[in-house]
C-alpha cells in the first residue's frame, strides 16, 4: 500500500481557540497522578489566534510542526513573540511557561496551498526558548529511532474540546511508512493535535519518534478509515539543530509562500488534499 495513493483526505491540525481493535482509548490527563511524566508536552499558544501541541526535546528546544509558525490565511510566518510554551498545560495551570527567542522550520517545507504528502514529510520546526526550563518534574525527552510499519506507538496531544486538558492514547499503531518518511498512524487526533509528539517505549521511557502533521481518512485493508499522519525525524531533525546552532537565517526567515491551489492526484485512488 502506497500513501499517496491509499490516503483519501487531509486536513492540518492547527486549531483556531473557540481506531483500530488495538488501540487504546484516548485519556484525559485530568490529575497530577495521571500528567505525571508528560509534563515536557505542552501547549503552545498562538497570540489570540489559536495553539497547537509541542513537547521539549531538551531545556530550551521545542518540537512541534512547521505549519504551526504560519498563518493559515496569509501563508505569512508567525512572529515568534507571539509564541508561548506551556509545558504540562492543564487546567488554568502550566507546569512552567517559555517565550520563544527565535524559531527554525525544516528547509524544504513550503507554507501556502493544502496539505500534501510532501509538505508533511518536512513538517518540523523547533522553538528556542528565552530561559530553559528546569522545573523539578517538567523532563525532556530523548528523541529515539524511526519506527516502522506495524510498531506500537501512543501520542500526548491538545485538540478541539480538550485544549485544557492533555490526553494520552497509550496505545496506537503506525499502519504504513512510506519511502520519504511520512508515517500512516492509526491515533486518534483532532484540531490543535499538530505537532504532538508520537512516542514509542524503550526500556521503560518514552522515546519521540515521530510529530503529527496531519488528519484524514485512509484505506486501510480495504475499510475507509480514519488516520493521522506524522514527519519522521531522524536527519530531519539534525538539520533543524545544525541550523539552529548556526544561525542560519535560511531555516529561521519564512520559506517563500506556495500559493498554488490544493491538487487532486488522480494516480491510484485518487488522492484529494484539502485545507481545512
Amino acid at each position: 500500500m502506497r500513501l499517496r495513493t491509499a490516503f483519501a483526505a487531509m486536513l492540518f491540525l492547527a486549531v483556531p481557540f473557540g481506531a483500530g481493535a488495538t488501540d487504546k482509548p484516548l485519556e484525559m490527563l485530568e490529575s497530577g497522578m495521571q500528567v505525571q511524566g508528560w509534563e515536557g508536552v505542552g501547549r503552545i499558544d498562538i497570540g489570540r489566534n489559536g495553539f497547537c501541541t509541542g513537547a521539549l526535546i531538551s531545556d530550551r528546544l521545542v518540537l512541534t510542526a512547521a505549519h504551526c509558525l504560519f498563518d493559515k490565511e496569509s501563508g505569512l510566518r508567525i512572529s515568534d513573540t507571539e509564541l508561548l510554551f506551556r509545558a504540562g498545560w492543564r487546567n488554568g495551570r502550566a507546569a512552567a511557561e517559555g517565550r520563544v527567542l527565535r524559531s527554525v522550520v525544516h528547509p524544504r517545507y513550503r507554507p501556502g496551498g493544502g496539505p500534501d504528502i510532501a509538505k508533511v514529510s518536512h513538517d518540523l520546526a523547533l522553538l528556542e526558548l528565552s530561559h530553559p526550563i528546569r522545573n523539578l518534574g517538567v523532563t525532556p525527552f530523548a528523541v529515539y529511532s524511526e519506527p516502522r510499519s506495524g510498531d506500537q506507538v501512543g501520542v500526548v496531544s491538545y485538540g478541539r474540546n480538550r485544549a485544557e486538558v492533555p490526553a494520552l492514547q497509550e496505545r496506537c499503531r503506525v499502519l504504513e511508512r512510506d519511502h520519504s518518511g511520512v508515517l500512516m498512524m492509526s491515533c486518534s487526533v483532532d484540531f490543535g493535535s499538530s505537532g504532538a509528539p508520537v512516542f514509542a517505549m524503550s526500556q521503560g521511557r518514552a522515546h519521540i519518534v515521530s510529530v503529527v502533521s496531519a488528519m484524514g481518512t485512509g484505506n486501510v485493508n480495504g475499510t475507509r478509515t480514519e488516520v493521522s499522519l506524522g514527519a519522521s525525524l531522524g536527519p530531519r531533525l539534525t538539520e533543524l539543530r545544525a541550523a539552529l546552532d548556526a544561525g542560519d537565517q535560511r531555516f529561521i526567515r519564512a520559506p517563500a509562500a506556495n500559493t498554488a491551489t490544493p491538487r487532486e492526484m488522480s494516480s491510484g485512488g485518487g488522492a484529494r488534499f484539502l485545507r481545512p
